[in-house]
């Protein structure tokens, strides 16, 4: 079987795994379980408690110890085994355990799902330049295919979708199995220390004021990408309750129209190398945050009737929010760090979008849901939720560039010509 395509139906997959659940969560915590916002902050934060060390772990046993694709499927194989779980608990507390350790076996899989088609192509002479973006394109596809699944089966709410993506990473896990070797290349006795593959010592370049406060917004950047994932599709469910909403497509099936974020998530990338060259990596940046402040100020504003328009304009908009910073982060990162500590600078910028941005950004939106946000009789001021929000963005986005005082070097316009 052709490798590129092997490698596409395993980032299809990957990604499936993902998508089944990650924006309907909150349906199933809130209108299913009926659990607080508080304790839904504390369930979806355990993506961002995995992601501060789970793939640096993952990548030091890949590094020395173990086949980085038999890591993989025993990783898949596990968290399918934890998402089979999940339906069975009965508190919020349970739920949270099951679904950390579940977050400890998948994050891992993003990062070595990257190493596994590196070394594959590598070993069939494919150019990873040019061939891997479009195969890791159908992980996006993958996305929307399980978002599309989950809402026409009407599972929004259901436990279901995690037996759905259950199935899925079991099949992922058993598949990863026939995909070709890729050897750990590190020496057992390496002297490259815990610290180092971790990330930590890039933790120096917070000496420097430019990446002091790179780092500071990629956290505050994070915590607000996690905002509509956690709860953007239970949003959309609670205008169930209204009778003139009810029969509305966004109500019949939210993830479909959550999944048009996705959609514009892979249009943006195609966007960016002319952004970049036009404004520069300053105002990339800024164009994100002021993207995220249009991306809430809509929701705060839309319903799934006269207003639908404003909602499918916030998940259009969502793609230049996600893709315009965590792209352009990452090439400041690339561009501005010596070689030495280049892979743990990357490492430390999705330690702290991914990691304690995702992490913080759970626990205080569901405290602060919870105490201004929540009525007497339980339901939400979304309104209100996503304006405060929007305010957030606000804040961050004129505080940027006053403080944020970086120009073009030539290493950075050598790397924009060339994207």
């Amino acid at each position: 079987m052709n490798i590129k395509f092997r490698l596409i139906l395993m980032n299809f997959m990957q990604y499936f795994v993902w998508g089944a659940w990650l924006l309907t969560v909150g349906s199933y915590c809130f209108s299913t379980k009926h659990w607080s916002s508080v304790q839904f902050g504390a369930i979806f934060s355990t993506m961002g408690i995995s992601s501060i060390f789970m793939p640096a772990l993952a990548g030091i046993l890949a590094d020395r110890f173990i086949n980085a694709e038999k890591l993989y499927g025993i990783l898949h194989i596990l968290g399918a085994i934890m998402l089979f779980t999940l339906p069975l608990a009965t508190n919020p507390s349970v739920f949270f355990w099951l679904m950390l350790l579940n977050m400890f076996f998948y994050m891992p899989t993003i990062s070595l799902s990257i190493t596994v088609a590196y070394s594959a192509l590598k070993k069939n002479d494919i150019d990873i330049v040019k061939d891997y973006p479009p195969i890791r394109t159908w992980g996006t596809i993958g996305f929307i295919a399980a978002l599309w699944t989950v809402s026409l089966t009407h599972n929004e709410t259901s436990p279901n979708q995690f037996y759905i993506a259950g199935i899925i990473a079991l099949v992922l896990g058993i598949y990863a199995f026939t995909i070709p070797e890729c050897p750990p290349l590190g020496s057992k006795t390496s002297n490259k220390s815990f610290i180092n593959l971790l990330g930590l010592n890039a933790f120096t370049l917070f000496k420097t004021p430019k990446f002091a406060i790179f780092f500071t917004f990629s956290m505050l950047l994070g915590a607000a990408l996690q905002l509509t994932n956690a709860y953007g599709t239970a949003f959309l469910q609670d205008f169930s309750d209204m009778a003139m909403y009810k029969n509305t497509v966004a109500i019949q099936h939210p993830a479909i129209i959550m999944s048009i974020s996705q959609v514009s998530e892979t249009l943006f990338i195609l966007a960016i190398p002319f952004f970049l060259r036009k404004f520069g990596i300053k105002y990339v940046m800024l164009f994100s945050m002021l993207a995220w402040v249009l991306r809430f100020g809509l929701f705060a504003f839309g319903d799934p009737a006269g207003g639908l328009w404003m909602i499918i304009l916030s998940c259009i908009v969502y793609g230049m929010a996600f893709d315009f910073f965590n792209i352009s982060g990452s090439l400041f990162v690339e561009t501005q760090t010596t070689p030495e500590i280049r892979g743990s600078a990357q490492g430390l910028f999705m330690m702290m979008v991914n990691g304690f941005g995702a992490m913080f950004g759970s626990l205080i939106s569901g405290e602060i849901i919870n105490n201004f946000f929540t009525m007497a009789d339980h339901s939400k001021n979304w309104h209100g939720i996503w304006l405060s929000f929007a305010g957030y963005a606000l804040v961050i986005a004129v505080i940027f560039p006053f403080v944020f005082r970086y120009k073009h070097n030539t290493a950075l316009k050598q790397a924009i010509q060339h994207i």
